[in-house]
């Protein structure tokens, strides 16, 4: 498994790697805080470890990058992405999804993986990258997606209903490769 070296604001090493079945339980915990804490997702119970895993291993039987970034033997943030709609025509595009563990917000972990992503699913001949982000509000993700190239395309409004107020999708997207300058192999 490839490991690769990265360096956040924190100057601190950690590690970009292919999640493994070992990484489940820490996995789960961090996207079980952003379910019960935050409007990132829309779901409103936290999957258990085995769902999570059925999700890494759609990734895995779909040859996409499920991602995590180590530091000081921990995992504390995972990427993936997953396709953006199920009908032939947009096999082309994927939608991305990133995590990172509270105590680690904020010192570049989340910019590493969807850079990460980003190379990694370019590479693999994809064409087109789609955020959709839990509330307009959430800056956080938004400028980091902003950070990568990606750019607003849309606000669905009140599209969702979580901690008992509607909450927006916000869509964001960017180019991967080529993008829509030439016709994919």
């Amino acid at each position: 498994m490839a490991k690769t070296l990265s360096e956040g604001k924190d100057k601190k090493d950690y590690f970009i790697r292919e999640a493994v079945i070992d990484d489940l339980d820490i996995i789960q915990k961090i996207y079980a805080y952003h379910v019960e804490n935050g409007l990132g997702s829309f779901e409103e119970l936290p999957p258990q470890s085995e769902e999570v895993h059925k999700r890494i291993i759609q990734a895995r039987n779909l040859s996409l990058p499920y991602l995590v970034a180590e530091k000081n033997s921990s995992v504390k943030g995972f990427a993936y992405v997953s396709p953006f709609r199920n009908r032939s025509a947009y096999r082309y595009t994927l939608e991305d999804s990133v995590y990172v563990a509270p105590e680690s917000v904020g010192i570049g972990i989340g910019s590493t993986l969807l850079s990460n992503l980003i190379q990694k699913c370019a590479a693999l001949g994809f064409r087109q990258m789609i955020a959709v982000i839990g509330d307009s509000e959430n800056q956080a993700s938004i400028n980091l997606h902003l950070k990568h190239g990606f750019s607003h395309i849309g606000v669905m409004p009140s599209v969702g209903f979580k901690f008992g107020r509607w909450v927006d999708s916000v869509r964001m997207q960017r180019p991967l490769g080529q993008g829509d300058q030439t016709t994919p192999n």
